[in-house]
């Protein structure tokens, strides 16, 4: 077995990020700029955007988190958004989901406009995706797709089995792992809740994605030998054990999984990493304005 190890990989190319981030802030006179949007006091949610804040910061961006109480208007969020929309000096735009009931996510989402959609979620990124143009790809698909390629793993010809069918991770990982490039080339299946016989989907997988959201879903008896395991999940249970009081498990029953695969990403330090990673690789394309061109 080895270790798809995200800490390894998000060093490396974040070493990478940071070259070209002093080379391009030389040439354009400041640095790239990523703002943050979180709403509530949801706790994942806020240890979430702080790490992106100290990623960027490490990279050499600059990045501005903006908090609002849950009790911000939909209307005065959407302002927001517009006014962010206009401002030439900030690149990169994310809004972290979740968001309280009064506010319509899909809303919000179509409101970024989507050349600083650097999560890769507003339609007019995902339909590019789909017809293989240049796009943000949505952060965790593509930081799987950079850590499969870091690894040199092989995945032309492979069946694919993704669990899960969110237009976050599983419908974008599907579509890339199937479009003709390198890693993808796979004959890809997506299964999801109401898949007859999931195990049995699962089992044929010689790399299986899963990213249901549910602790240890997949377990030794749906994984045939050598398969290559990518675990999307991180599932939170208060423990004693730990000193933040919450212990982080995947969607992968990883001690039984772990002998069978050839190659599995740990919970945590695996996938998380590398969805930061996705957001940075957008966010400094963003600004070289290589993927749209900046007007």
């Amino acid at each position: 077995m080895n270790l798809l190890d995200g800490k390894e990989v998000s060093t490396k190319i974040k070493e990478d990020i940071k070259r070209e981030t002093a080379e391009l802030t030389e040439k354009l006179g400041r640095k790239p700029h990523l703002v943050a949007i979180l709403v509530g006091n949801d706790g994942g949610s806020e240890t979430y955007v702080a790490s992106k804040m100290r990623n960027c910061e490490q990279v050499g961006f600059d990045s501005t988190n903006l908090h609002y109480d849950t009790d911000i208007t939909e209307e005065a969020l959407l302002n927001k958004i517009k006014e962010i929309n206009a401002d030439d000096s900030i690149d990169g735009l994310i809004v972290q989901l979740p968001l309280p009931k009064h506010i319509d996510p899909d809303k919000v989402t179509e409101a970024i406009d989507y050349r600083k959609d650097v999560d890769g979620f507003h339609p007019i990124n995902l339909g590019r995706m789909q017809r293989n143009l240049p796009c943000f790809i949505p952060a965790t698909p593509y930081g799987i797709m950079l850590m499969l390629a870091h690894y040199g793993i092989d995945t032309a010809g492979k069946k694919a089995v993704v669990v899960g069918r969110s237009n976050i991770v599983g419908s974008p990982m599907s579509i890339l792992l199937a479009r003709n490039s390198n890693p993808g080339n796979c004959t890809v299946t997506l299964t999801h809740s109401r898949t007859k016989d999931i195990k049995s989907e699962i089992l044929q997988g010689d790399i299986i994605v899963a990213a249901i959201g549910k602790k240890n879903f997949v377990t030794a008896d749906m994984v045939k030998e050598g398969a290559i395991v990518i675990d999307v999940g991180i599932n939170r249970e208060t423990s004693t054990e730990t000193k933040s009081g919450f212990k982080l498990y995947g969607d992968v029953d990883f001690e039984q999984v772990a002998p069978k695969a050839s190659w599995i990403t740990p919970v945590p330090g695996g996938v998380g990493l590398m969805t930061i990673i996705g957001l940075l690789k957008n966010t400094l394309e963003a600004a070289k304005g290589t993927v749209y061109p900046k007007s």
